[in-house]
């Protein structure tokens, strides 16, 4: 029972709290109608030896109730994921005057002030805590920036300026205004093309055209740990510049002025890639340049995320377009945003001479493995996995190949070779998958103003091409719960998948990268080179017998534990009847399990099946 002097003050509390209208009122609907007045924001870096931005930032507004946003929804990341928890030191003053905020308790990313007569002007001042390196910045404004509520942010205008370190060299999709020493600024944008249009700036610096005598500029920008890491050999240029070509004549029209890969070459920052409109964020490991296997084995991601440039944000499910950063996204179409940008990648990849034909199938048969040993697809779909990525960070870790994570970029990229072989198969050759790109992308040349579709927009479309009924032939792969990959664009290309004891270039490359191990096809886990176990096969025989995500095996057979000698086990097993002994850590406990497993080395490969070689015509560079 609470104390009743406890329950009195309460209810003071709560009697005060609500006698404080400006921090319990509703958010405002956002309006397509232009903000008055323009945001100001300066971003200075120079403390990033310490880990940090320093921000300030002015927000035109009225006395009386103010509501403003930090995003939570960012483009691309398909989830709430704005990093407010890195935000720190927030104070808001007007005229000099500490104003008083407080946080939404329904939407924590929307903050309540009381602005006091005579202000025209809100100054907000705090720090950034970046997880950053003292020799480059990634910077993405969503990081450092609020808005105000009630607007579309198309329509709030911002002038951003940037404080770099001593002598660092930048770049961003954003037009400069001007620079004086260190100190740019920039030249005023929609809110919305500010978060879309990060700054890349660091020490170590390159910057190649990858568009020379052309008249729309593409450049690729490269930062890192040394300056050795940011210097691509001349083929790799070339290969890059063959990338531009092949696109623009893949989707007939470009949508930027101007485009920028922001490519960071290093160790201490996690490697991905983010599309932007006129640019992206693209992450790679320090040896990207200098390693020819992994320049390779990681050579599709510059082309996904240049392909973003025309789907995903030109044209742009309409459930993912939405008017501010505060409205939540719907991802049931990402299965088209990144499973055909992903099938698309590996066909620029090959096209631009990144990939040879025999890479890229190196990689589709890793990825028709991958998803043929998914046991996940027997209670979740292809269609589930993009309607529920919001919550993939959830969770305990492991069992990733029963839970099937973001499964629309692999499984999505076997189902567009599906219907890209349908087409060719249907039509006798005569049309393709690139009919489509041109009809679906290849409009409104230059524009970079989102413009939204819809699943029956791309089943027309497709129709529009080859008639055929393409609704239930996606609907049937995107919703199937079978034990069997449904897509047979493979086949369908004239290969078929096998597996053997040996890997292929691509593969041990990636083994090599990850540092593990994948033996998902046979044994059944997937294990580092410190012998910890990432992944299991649901019911497979490993994990029936105690290897299991989590575990660490210590030793194999007697013998300490490594990788070479976990394979040099499983070979050995295979002439034998004897099990595999293992001894396994799990948290503190020591114990041995025994894996009757006797099938030996598997790894996935391509080789010629029935009929025309289509997936060799797919890959062969357009003229």
């Amino acid at each position: 029972m609470r104390h009743p002097l406890r329950r009195a003050l309460l209810a003071t509390s709560l009697a005060l709290a609500f006698a404080a209208p400006a921090f319990a009122q509703e958010l405002p609907a956002a309006v397509d109608q232009p903000y008055p007045g323009n945001l100001k924001l300066t971003v200075d870096l120079t403390d990033v030896g310490r880990r940090i931005y320093h921000v300030r930032e002015s927000i035109p507004v009225t006395p009386g109730a103010v509501t403003i946003y930090y995003p939570k929804w960012i483009p691309g990341e398909h989830g709430p994921t704005g990093p407010l928890a890195n935000v720190v030191g927030l104070i808001a003053t007007a005229n000099g005057q500490r104003v008083p905020w407080r946080r939404d308790l329904k939407e924590m990313y929307a903050f309540h002030l009381d602005v006091p007569a005579g202000v025209d002007t809100l100054d907000l001042q705090f720090e950034y805590l970046a997880p950053t390196m003292p020799n480059y910045v990634p910077l993405s404004f969503n990081e450092v920036a609020f808005y105000p509520a009630g607007h579309y942010t198309s329509r709030i205008t911002i002038e951003p300026s940037v404080k770099l370190p001593a002598g660092w060299k930048f770049a961003s999709a954003l037009e400069t205004a001007a620079q004086d020493g260190d100190t740019v600024r920039f030249k005023p944008v929609s809110f919305e093309n500010l978060v879309d249009s990060p700054v890349l700036a660091g020490k170590y610096f390159t910057r190649v055209d990858l568009a020379p005598g052309q008249k729309v500029p593409v450049h690729l920008n490269i930062v890192g740990d040394t300056a050795a890491g940011v210097k691509p050999t001349d083929k790799q240029i070339e290969a890059q510049r063959s990338l531009v070509v092949q696109a623009n004549k893949l989707f007939g029209a470009h949508h930027y002025e101007h485009y920028d890969f922001l490519l960071v070459t290093s160790e201490h920052t996690p490697h991905f890639g983010l599309e932007h409109h006129q640019s992206s964020d693209d992450r790679l490991p320090a040896d990207f340049l200098t390693d020819a296997d992994l320049n390779v084995a990681a050579g599709s991601l510059l082309p996904h995320e240049y392909i973003h440039s025309w789907n995903g944000k030109f044209r742009r499910p309409a459930d993912l377009w939405t008017p501010t950063f505060m409205e939540p996204m719907q991802d049931d179409l990402l299965w088209v945003y990144e499973g055909l940008t992903d099938y698309w990648a590996g066909v620029l990849t090959a096209r631009s001479g990144i990939w040879t034909t025999e890479q890229w199938r190196d990689s589709l048969a890793g990825f028709a493995a991958d998803m043929t040993a998914r046991t996940g697809r027997s209670w979740r779909s292809l269609q589930d996995t993009a309607d529920g990525i919001p919550l993939t960070s959830r969770g305990t870790p492991g069992w990733g190949n029963y839970r099937r994570g973001s499964d629309y970029y692999p499984e999505g990229q076997m189902l567009w070779l599906d219907v890209d072989t349908k087409i060719r198969e249907l039509s006798g050759g005569k049309h393709t998958l690139d009919e489509f790109a041109r009809s679906f992308y290849g409009m409104d040349n230059g524009s970079y103003v989102p413009k939204t579709y819809t699943f029956e927009d791309v089943v027309n479309t497709l129709n529009g091409i080859q008639p055929y009924d393409w609704k239930t032939f996606l609907r049937q792969r995107l919703d199937d719960h079978g034990n069997a990959l449904p897509e047979h664009g493979i086949e369908g290309g004239g290969w078929k998948l096998v597996y053997d004891d040996k890997p292929t270039p691509f593969a041990k490359t990636v083994e090599k990268n990850r540092k593990m191990v994948n033996l998902s096809y046979g044994l059944g886990i997937s294990v580092n080179d410190k012998g910890e176990v990432r992944d299991a096969q649901w019911e497979g025989v490993a994990a029936k017998a105690g290897l299991v995500p989590g575990v660490t095996i210590v030793a194999v057979n007697g013998k300490d534990y490594s990788t070479k000698g976990l394979k040099d086990a499983i070979t050995d097993a295979k002439n034998t009847t004897t099990p595999i002994d293992f001894l396994i850590k799990d948290v503190d406990d020591y114990r041995h399990v025994t894996v009757d497993y006797h099938g030996g080395l598997k790894y996935p490969h391509l080789v010629r099946g029935d009929g025309k070689d289509l997936i060799g015509a797919i890959a062969t560079p357009l003229k």
